[in-house]
């Protein structure tokens, strides 16, 4: 339940392909996903290859190929994440040529009720404009497809299934940096991410910093069916790091079930994962150290 860990190993690594050094061959940003039905694990990652000293979001450009643009890549442990496959380049089914970039959330995937693998995902367009989106896989990883953009200018967001099915999505939005008041953008879908409807929440509900977030549904023994939210609650800048719980899937966030983690300064990044009925875990970066892992009782927040 995250009280003791195993040493960090690496999982994906594309070595020196091409005949370029490892540091023109990095693989980051990874997000993780769990087939509830078949046990799998798997993570995407981004993988740049060439351009050094240069930043891959703005280095990346239009094409498939490798020496052209970043790869989607997959590896996936069948053991408990004892072993993991080589990478799995799935570029070419998802990734429109004409695109600069396509990348997954960061953070995590879900497993729908049906057994769709969703992840969330980012791409920038040919007129290099950010969109958050999904891929999804309904054959339990062996052929993927994309949605469409949810909005201009949103970029690493996360996703959840709603009561009714629909897959809702959190993203942050790049249009919302110095502006106050304008916050996160969320939408629903009833089509795997090719339509998408703008959620009363969007941009009013809650605050955004201009920071990846997470987003959860779960069910906790004597509190039901939870969304938990956790991010930096401010508008500018990346400190005090907070969940939020919502009992009404996201349409309010009172003030009373808000638990503040870290006031400090940090990278702010976070991903929360349900560990059992009365527990949640969180893994972000916070003040106190790049990686902290904190296990948190519903009850803190919502009594």
């Amino acid at each position: 339940g995250g009280q003791t860990w195993e040493p960090m190993k690496v999982i994906m690594d594309m070595g020196e392909w091409g005949g370029s050094p490892q540091i023109e061959n990095g693989i980051g940003a990874p997000s993780i996903l769990v087939d509830r039905e078949t046990n799998t694990i798997w993570v995407a990652g981004i993988w740049a290859h060439g351009h050094p000293e240069e930043r891959n979001w703005f280095a990346s450009q239009p094409g498939l190929e490798p020496e052209q643009t970043s790869q989607f890549v997959l590896v996936k442990s069948e053991d408990d994440g004892v072993s993991w496959s080589e990478p799995i380049n799935i570029t070419r089914q998802v990734k429109d040529p004409k695109w600069h970039l396509l990348l997954q959330g960061p953070g995590k995937g879900i497993t729908l009720r049906d057994g769709t693998l969703v992840f969330p995902a980012q791409f920038k367009d040919e007129n290099e404009i950010p969109h958050a989106t999904i891929i999804s896989s309904t054959d339990h990883g062996q052929n993927w497809r994309i949605g469409t953009g949810v909005r201009a200018e949103t970029t690493e967001a996360q996703v959840v299934q709603l009561a009714n099915g629909a897959i809702m999505i959190n993203a942050r939005n790049d249009e919302a940096r110095d502006q106050k008041g304008v916050g996160r953008v969320v939408a629903t879908t009833g089509d795997l991410g090719q339509t998408w409807r703008e959620h009363p929440s969007s941009i009013v509900a809650l605050e955004e910093s201009t920071c990846m977030a997470s987003l959860i549904h779960e069910s906790f023994a004597g509190y039901g069916d939870l969304l938990l939210f956790s991010n930096p609650n401010t508008h500018t800048g990346r400190f005090n790091i907070t969940i939020k719980a919502s009992q009404d899937e996201g349409l309010t966030w009172p003030q009373e079930h808000w638990l503040p983690l870290d006031q400090g300064k940090g990278r702010g990044y976070s991903c929360m994962t349900r560990i059992d009925d009365q527990t949640i875990g969180i893994l972000y970066e916070g003040s106190r150290a790049d990686l902290v892992f904190e296990k948190v009782s519903i009850s803190e927040f919502m009594e």
